[in-house]
């Protein structure tokens, strides 16, 4: 559970940055707009979709509606329907919104050197750190790792994803026939993860059942996007507690020799490198980790879409 001065700690943070940066004044780095708006105009970038603007702000689709129904009365935007799908609606800058983003842009690094000003290069160096974990860490909080099933539209792309990422990793490529069956990973059988970031899957991580009590982890994966975050290592927890549940008491995973970082994290969670274990033609080390029961709290799967 949180500690109550951790939640207060963020709280006074949010507090004090939203009024010093200017966040609640309806006219944002002295702009005829508030907030809301003046970050519409920067994530619609080089033109998107509404609907990914949706997803990416996570905004309601009314207050989204409003906020382009304001630009586009400002004459700083303008929707049209995709030409290759009809149904999918577009909204770019006009050349009065590109000059605006730009003045705004101008401000935005004025106010932030602006907050420097005070700081020695030490401090600023500092700050910088800072804000580089903070904003880090609030990613990995943000993250969700779901138990799915493994025939999942989810699970599958993760899958290629990870094929695709080895395949160009491996000096002898990757064949994907070596991938894990849904079958494997689903149900009593074992267990499939996806990590979602804005509900897009960053990661994924497979278990299946080798033999009584004994477990085996494949295919921990992370987006290159999503890496640097400590997800893989919450992917392998996941892992882990879902093998616990299973009253498996072993888990095993390989591992490629390219893969320094791999093993490393796998050697700082508790593994222990064994003899070969499997034929895997890719592996080059073997670990095993003895597990602690768990709580029987393991969450359900969600279904497999058509």
């Amino acid at each position: 559970m949180t500690d109550d001065e951790d939640v207060a700690a963020l709280r006074r943070f949010n507090r004090y940055f939203t009024r010093r940066v200017g966040a609640l004044d309806d006219h944002y780095l002295g702009r005829d707009r508030p907030l809301g708006e003046a970050r519409l105009l920067f994530e619609i970038g080089d033109g998107t979709s509404l609907r990914e603007l949706r997803s990416r702000l996570t905004l309601d689709a009314g207050y989204l509606s409003r906020l382009v129904r304001s630009l586009t009365a400002q004459g700083l935007v303008q929707v049209n329907a995709d030409s290759s799908d009809t149904r999918r609606r577009v909204v770019r800058l006009t050349p009065a919104g590109r000059v605006e983003i730009k003045e705004q842009n101008r401000r935005a690094d004025a106010l932030a050197e602006s907050l420097l000003t005070g700081l020695t290069g030490p401090q600023r160096d500092e700050l910088t750190s800072a804000l580089g974990t903070a904003r880090r860490l609030l990613r990995l909080a943000a993250v969700t790792v779901d138990l799915v099933d493994g025939a999942a539209p989810d699970a599958r792309a993760c899958l290629e994803a990870y094929a695709t990422d080895i395949d160009a990793r491996f000096p002898e490529g990757f064949d994907t026939s070596a991938l894990v069956r849904p079958e494997e990973v689903s149900g009593s059988a074992g267990a499939f993860f996806v990590a979602y970031e804005e509900k897009r899957p960053v990661g994924c991580g497979a278990l299946r059942r080798l033999e009584p009590g004994i477990g085996e982890i494949r295919h921990v994966w992370v987006h290159p996007g999503a890496r640097r975050l400590g997800l893989a290592r919450r992917l392998l927890d996941s892992l882990e507690h879902a093998a616990a549940q299973r009253h498996l008491t072993v888990v095993r995973l390989d591992t490629h020799t390219v893969l320094t970082e791999a093993r490393a994290m796998y050697l700082a969670c508790g593994y222990a490198e064994i003899p070969r274990y499997d034929d895997n033609p890719y592996a080059g080390h073997w670990f095993e980790k003895r597990l602690s029961p768990a709580e029987p709290d393991a969450p359900g799967p969600r279904p497999a879409e058509a």
